[in-house]
């Protein structure tokens, strides 16, 4: 086997395609959610949704959080979460909606590539994101410890064109994570596959695997999907589906689970570092993707009975 003609080249071109479609999602959108937000249209949805904040302990005001959270990664809702007064029960709630509800034209997108239609997916994780705000609010103690943080003012683009600017700042900055995350993604897969050290992997998460409901063809993806999150982990998806080693019904369940908990790394240490207790993110996240594979998998079954389930009927 040789290095460079074996698994260097195929890594290389496989990530160049992936990049390039990528790129074609991310960067319009959110050159959209940044128009959005500098005309105002963002704070005026924010304002729609006070009355239902009410009813999970969140002040209105944090409404804005939310809406930027589905629009944008979760970098964004945490810049303004750190400029309000809130208490830590109340970033306990926010934390969990944000990190079901983040970056949804991007990564529903990219979802809707992999077999699970885009409408269906976004509805869901905005459904469940207030189902947890509702629940949280009532299950969590009252006090939960002191305001973390004070209020700020944080000035606003002064122009459109310094909005411009900053969009193409940032977008550089993307287009070269994105290239090197794709890259050394693509190159992992090629190492382990033909070291086949991928079926050992798969093999060893089996019953986590089968305790959420999950097909063991989607083992090294959802691994992939936990560590990297949905962006990445669905553009290896469709690179396996196209060669045949994930089929599409596996990928619609494996999509209805990520779309619950993905990324548990970054997305938590995220939230953690602002005094989160990372068991209420883990425990949460795995408990409402454990509820939503096996209902998915509940509706099928009385859909089909017991034959073995087809994506084309799905």
């Amino acid at each position: 086997m040789q290095f460079r003609q074996d698994i260097l080249f195929p890594a290389f071109r496989k990530s160049s395609r992936t990049t390039l479609w990528l790129l074609k999602i991310i960067l319009p959108v959110s050159l959209i959610v940044r128009l959005l937000d500098y005309y105002g249209i963002l704070t005026f949805m924010a304002g729609l949704l006070d009355p239902v904040f009410v009813y999970m302990g969140l002040p209105g005001s944090t409404a804005i959080v939310f809406i930027t959270s589905i629009f944008l990664p979760l970098y964004a809702p945490l810049a303004i979460i750190t400029s309000m007064s809130i208490t830590l029960r109340e970033l306990t709630i926010l934390a969990l909606m944000c990190q079901i509800s983040h970056n949804l034209p991007v990564e529903s997108a990219i979802q809707a590539k992999t077999g699970t239609p885009f409408w269906t997916v976004t509805a869901l994780r905005v459904g469940m994101s207030i189902v947890v705000g509702l629940g949280l609010n009532l299950v969590l103690p009252q006090d939960m410890g002191n305001p973390v943080f004070v209020r700020a003012d944080v000035a606003g683009m002064a122009s459109l064109g310094d909005l411009l600017l900053l969009w193409l700042r940032s977008s550089f900055q993307v287009t070269l994570l994105i290239t090197v995350i794709v890259f050394s993604l693509n190159l992992l897969y090629h190492l382990l596959d033909a070291y086949r050290i991928i079926p050992k992997m798969s093999k060893g998460i089996e019953p986590v695997l089968s305790f959420f409901g999950l097909p063991v063809s989607t083992g090294f993806l959802w691994l992939i999907g936990y560590i990297v999150g949905l962006a990445y982990g669905g553009a290896l998806m469709m690179d396996q589906m196209k060669e045949g080693k994930v089929n599409r019904t596996d990928a619609n369940l494996l999509n209805y689970h990520l779309a619950m908990s993905h990324s548990v790394l970054e997305d938590n240490l995220l939230f953690v570092a602002l005094g989160v207790s990372v068991w209420w993110i883990l425990g949460v996240r795995f408990l409402i993707a454990w509820i939503v594979v096996w209902m998915r998998r509940f509706v099928l079954k009385l859909r089909f009975g017991g034959t073995k389930l087809k994506m084309e009927n799905i």
